[in-house]
C-alpha cells in the first residue's frame, strides 16, 4: 500500500531529494510512498538526471513549486515511467475537473502555451523515483510557464496536492486489484 504525506514546511527542491530512501530518512515513511511539499525549485545541471536537459543546457527553476516525490520498490524503469505518466494524467484530470483546459505532451502539462510541469522518473539501485513539480507561480521561470495560482487561480494548494496523492494511490491499488481478479489463459 502506498503511503502519502503532505509536508507543511517549505522545502527547496534542488534535485538531490530524488534519491533512494529520501522519504524514509527525512519523514520516517518506509516503503512505497508519495510526498508533496511547496518551495522554490532550482535544479542545476550537476543534479539533473534528465541527460537530454543536461545536453541542451536546460537547468530547472521555479520561484514557487508544488513538488511530488514518490519512491516505489519492486518496479522496473519502464513501469516507473508508466507510473509517472499515470501521475501526470491524474493531475490533468483533476485540473480539467476544475474547468481548466490542459494539454499533455508526454510528461509535460501545458496551459495556454505555458509549461505547468516538470517531471522525471529514474531508477535507483533499490527503487524507482519520480519527481513531478507544478509551478505555483510562473514569474521568473526561464521559459514560458503557467502557474497553479498565478494563471489558474488555484489557491488551495495543499488540498489539491492531497487529492492528487489520494487519486494516485487509489489508481495503483485498483491496478493491483485488477491483476488479482483475472484467470490466466493458456492458449
Amino acid at each position: 500500500m502506498m503511503k502519502t504525506k503532505y509536508i507543511d514546511k517549505e522545502i527547496k527542491y534542488i534535485g538531490s531529494q530524488l534519491a533512494p530512501h529520501w522519504i524514509y530518512k527525512n519523514f520516517n515513511i518506509q516503503g512505497d510512498a508519495i510526498v508533496a511539499f511547496c518551495g522554490e525549485c532550482k535544479v542545476d545541471l550537476t543534479e539533473m538526471v534528465d541527460i537530454e536537459d543536461v545536453i541542451n543546457n536546460e537547468p530547472i527553476y521555479s520561484k514557487y513549486m508544488l513538488s511530488f516525490i514518490t519512491e516505489q520498490f519492486g518496479v522496473n524503469l519502464s513501469e516507473g515511467v508508466f507510473r509517472q505518466r499515470l501521475l501526470i494524467c491524474i493531475i490533468k484530470e483533476l485540473l480539467e475537473a476544475r474547468g481548466i483546459f490542459v494539454m499533455r505532451n508526454g510528461d509535460d502539462l501545458i496551459i495556454n502555451g505555458g509549461k505547468l510541469s516538470v517531471s522525471i522518473a529514474t531508477k535507483s539501485i533499490t527503487s524507482v523515483l519520480i519527481h513531478t513539480g507544478l509551478n505555483i507561480l510562473s514569474e521568473g521561470a526561464p521559459i514560458k510557464a503557467s502557474g497553479l495560482t498565478s494563471e489558474l487561480g488555484i489557491s488551495d494548494i495543499k488540498e489539491f496536492a492531497l487529492e492528487v496523492m489520494q487519486k494516485y494511490t487509489e489508481e495503483l491499488e485498483d491496478i493491483h486489484y485488477a491483476t488479482t481478479k483475472v484467470r490466466g489463459v493458456t492458449e
